[in-house]
């Protein structure tokens, strides 16, 4: 019995993804251990950093749970987004095969990294709770639209980028580059509000600082997130996947052959 052209998709991808866990991880001794030392380090450094000033500046608010939701929603960005450019060079033998696409390539690394750190999420969230930081998770529903709109934002910036990379083979060193300053104006170590709201016409134009301020209003009971919005964050998510799959439709076979 043929298969229909969704089920061919989905076996190309969990092979995909089979493939990304043993390279990411199966030439590693500690193995899983590195998804969970990466933020943990990021987050013990930036308390050591932060921990005093922001516990005077916001002394209701627990600053390691007010961290991570900011590191981990930016780290889901950036490392679908940053390993998005060379998909098709690390898998370029793959091609041959007529059911694999470029595009499953991008899928399936977003589904590796999203497992990755929503697992990171949980259990760095669960230490800090027995290391005695409150938090109460009083929206669950936004903080998983939250999450989901992310991710396939990251998804549509991850596919303009692979695109624009493999036309322009000088732009994959050049394109992650462009995402370093938005580690800075995304609030994953401030709040917005602490922000004169002069410059917030111009944050607020970055998605990643919705995405980031929602999922702490999720799970911080009392926290002000004024001027964030899903809607703005669904809109992004649209058009930029609109505008990444528009450019994968034109440049699929060109990527393929080239």
């Amino acid at each position: 019995m043929a298969r229909s052209g969704i089920e061919v998709q989905q076996a190309a991808i969990k092979a995909l993804f089979l493939r990304e866990i043993k390279t990411r991880f199966g030439k590693f001794r500690l193995g899983y251990f590195w998804a969970i030392l990466e933020p943990s380090a990021h987050l013990l450094i930036l308390l050591g950093i932060f921990g005093f000033i922001m516990h005077r500046t916001m002394p209701d608010i627990s600053f390691p749970v007010f961290l991570l939701n900011g590191i981990i929603p930016y780290f889901i960005f950036s490392n679908i987004s940053n390993r998005s450019v060379g998909a098709i060079e690390a898998n370029q033998g793959l091609f041959n095969y007529r059911p694999v696409k470029p595009i499953d390539t991008i899928i399936a690394r977003a589904l590796l990294e999203t497992l990755i750190y929503v697992a990171v999420y949980i259990v760095l969230m669960l230490v800090v709770w027995m290391a005695g930081e409150y938090f109460s998770i009083t929206n669950l529903l936004q903080l998983v639209c939250t999450w989901s709109l992310l991710v396939l934002f990251s998804c549509g910036i991850g596919l303009i980028f692979m695109v624009v990379g493999k036309t322009f083979p000088e732009m994959q060193k050049f394109l992650p580059i462009l995402l370093k300053p938005l580690y800075f104006i995304s609030c994953i170590m401030y709040p917005l509000h602490t922000i004169p709201k002069d410059y917030w016409p111009y944050l607020l134009w970055n998605p990643i600082v919705h995405a980031v301020e929602l999922s702490r209003e999720a799970v911080m009971p009392g926290y002000i997130s004024e001027g964030v919005s899903l809607q703005y964050l669904a809109f992004c998510t649209i058009a930029t996947l609109f505008i990444g799959l528009a450019l994968y439709r034109n440049r699929e076979e060109a990527m393929l052959t080239s």
